[in-house]
């Protein structure tokens, strides 16, 4: 870099650093001790001049010069049990459920919608768009969906408008085309079936948009290590790779739908690179993958969630996406419903994903009932949001603002900027929007109040977060 070149950044960056002095936070925060929740606790905090922290000082530095990925937005999944609580509910608690989820203004802004392409374990019954033996998909119909599914899914495209971003996930394939005659308890995919079950995607995405539903993209097959005893399909990451260079991926550029992000993987970190090294390495696969899904299950073993390991395959492949595609608290207690290390966990997960690379995090189910379902294997979970139909009310648990603290905050396009703590009890992630202003979220996983600096280069605002507490500030 030349003299004149290197003159100019440092003027840059320093107007830059003197312009924050004039800006004003806002500051806003839920926490377990007291009843905020996304409440605005500050509007009026300033940056001072702060040219060298000492060790004693707690600080979050954050870096808008470092620009990582590019933020796709935060959401989740529309399955059938989700469709068919909403159904239920008066219309006066359908419009506040709407607007908690889908509007920027009056709930958490959510932009990703996830479904179930045929029956999932959150059904009420097991079903598909073919009758049995129709290998030729004639009989094709989403008739099913049209109930409950559907009318839901329109309605929050609606709210979302323009950001909307729709994808579709595959439990497993009808019964005739498996291995083990079953859609449950895992089975393979019959080769002799394998391009009857590409066409079924283009008929589904076809059908889908066709009722006004855009499908930006799909995952390949959800969980394909998982033998479950609900709907699943095992696919090696050899099976997979050649499924989708093979079949899906031609068969769906030949119907003219090439255009669609496809995702593969879609299940836990644990295994993540063996797939992702399996699949791309391969080019005739690799041209069609838009990005690796992911979830977070991987702790059933008993260990820790494995961060590290999508940030390890971020620097394998950077030019893929990485997006979380599911995640919930298992096992349904109501009496757990304001548990908040539930939420806890979401706060965490986002930003180790965030801050290793991820563009897009999908939640699972929006809305359970009371029971946690309706599942019709008994695998009932939590969701932000719980519909009491017995009572008519809505339940939103610390997940939901868990999650809010980003997606009300975070704007399509975002860009991840650098925010580092210097205290492990604060995590830390910073995006900027394409308006310029600054979010930056912060954590505190201990049981003692903290004074942080806010920290841009020779600037800095003390802050003070809440024992437990997650923070989103707006500068």
């Amino acid at each position: 870099m030349n003299k004149f070149l290197l003159f100019s950044f440092s003027i840059l960056s320093a107007v830059s650093f003197s312009q924050i002095k004039n800006k004003s936070i806002e500051v806003y925060t839920s926490a377990d001790s007291i009843s905020f929740r996304l409440s605005k606790t500050n509007s009026d905090l300033k940056f001072v001049e702060m040219k060298q922290p000492l060790e004693t000082q707690v600080c979050i530095f954050v870096n808008p010069d470092k620009k990582f990925q590019t933020f796709m937005g935060i959401g989740g999944a529309i399955t059938d049990a989700s469709a068919e609580v909403f159904a239920k509910l008066t219309p006066e608690k359908q419009t506040e459920f709407i607007n908690a989820y889908y509007s920027k203004d009056k709930g958490i802004g959510y932009s990703l919608i996830r479904t179930n392409m045929s029956s999932c374990d959150f059904s009420s019954d097991m079903y598909d768009y073919v009758k049995e033996g129709d290998k030729s998909l004639n009989s094709f119909s989403i008739a099913h969906d049209k109930k409950f599914k559907i009318p839901l899914i329109q309605k929050a495209l609606q709210s979302i408008g323009k950001d909307a971003s729709f994808y579709i996930s595959p439990w497993s394939p009808p019964a005739f085309m498996k291995d083990n005659n079953s859609k449950l308890q895992g089975g393979k995919l019959l080769p002799e079936f394998q391009q009857s079950w590409a066409n079924y995607y283009v008929k589904y995405i076809n059908a889908l948009q066709k009722e006004g539903i855009p499908v930006w993209g799909l995952t390949i097959q959800n969980e394909p290590m998982a033998k479950q005893r609900w709907e699943s399909c095992i696919f090696s990451a050899e099976e997979e790779r050649d499924f989708l260079k093979k079949y899906l991926g031609p068969t769906l550029a030949k119907a003219g739908l090439g255009s669609k992000k496809i995702v593969i993987w879609d299940h836990n970190r644990d295994l993540i690179s063996q797939r992702v090294s399996t699949i791309l390495s391969d080019e005739a696969a690799n041209k069609y993958v838009w990005g690796i899904g992911f979830h977070w299950y991987e702790n059933w073993s008993g260990g820790e969630m494995m961060f590290d390991n999508i940030g390890k395959v971020n620097e394998m492949y950077p030019n893929k996406n990485l997006l979380f595609t599911e995640g919930c608290v298992e096992r349904f207690n109501a009496n757990n419903y304001q548990l908040w290390k539930n939420g806890e966990r979401y706060g965490k997960s986002m930003i180790n994903d965030f801050n290793n690379g991820t563009v897009g995090w999908t939640d699972w189910n929006v809305l359970l009932d009371q029971n946690g379902g309706p599942n019709h294997v008994g695998n009932f979970c939590f969701a932000p949001i719980h519909g009491n139909l017995e009572t008519g009310e809505l339940i939103y648990t610390p997940s939901y603002y868990f999650i809010g603290h980003f997606s009300k905050f975070i704007s399509k396009g975002a860009k991840r900027i650098s925010s580092i703590a210097s205290r492990s009890q604060l995590l830390t992630t910073s995006f900027q929007n394409p308006n310029g202003k600054i979010v930056t979220v912060v954590m505190n996983q201990s049981n003692a109040k903290i004074t942080y600096n806010l920290c841009i280069g020779t600037s800095a605002s003390e802050v003070t977060i809440l024992p437990h507490a997650i923070q989103t500030l707006v500068y």
